[in-house]
């Protein structure tokens, strides 16, 4: 991921209402969620809320997919791991005195603040 697709995907999860709204299509799992349960979970107006899930359309955190009349709305998990991978990448990388990775060790694998399965090579 580029640090400026990565910028935009911060910038849109910014807003307290998209974020939570995302969160909730996190939660949900991968089938997503109908717009109308959202918009009840959320408790925003359709238009507002079709503000928000486009904005997050436009950097790939979220699809949508209509099932006859039903319009869900899926969180892209590949996007969210590649910024979350993106983030954590260079951890710990310049304090090797308050360290945990060992030497050839993968950072993003490993200790304190990258304690996450996540990993560049696996995307």
């Amino acid at each position: 991921m580029e640090i400026e697709q990565a910028a935009k995907a911060l910038k849109e999860l910014g807003h307290p209402t998209r974020l939570s709204l995302f969160k909730e299509l996190v939660k949900a799992g991968s089938g997503g969620l109908p717009v109308g349960d959202i918009q009840g979970k959320l408790g925003i107006p359709n238009s507002t809320l079709s503000h928000h899930i486009s904005k997050l359309i436009t950097v790939n955190l979220i699809q949508q997919k209509r099932d006859g009349r039903t319009l869900f709305c899926i969180p892209q998990y590949e996007s969210l791991s590649e910024l979350i991978v993106f983030l954590q990448d260079e951890c710990c990388l310049g304090d090797n005195a308050n360290c945990k990775v060992e030497d050839g060790e993968d950072p993003v694998k490993v200790g304190g603040c990258a304690s996450t399965s996540l990993s560049r090579s696996t995307l």
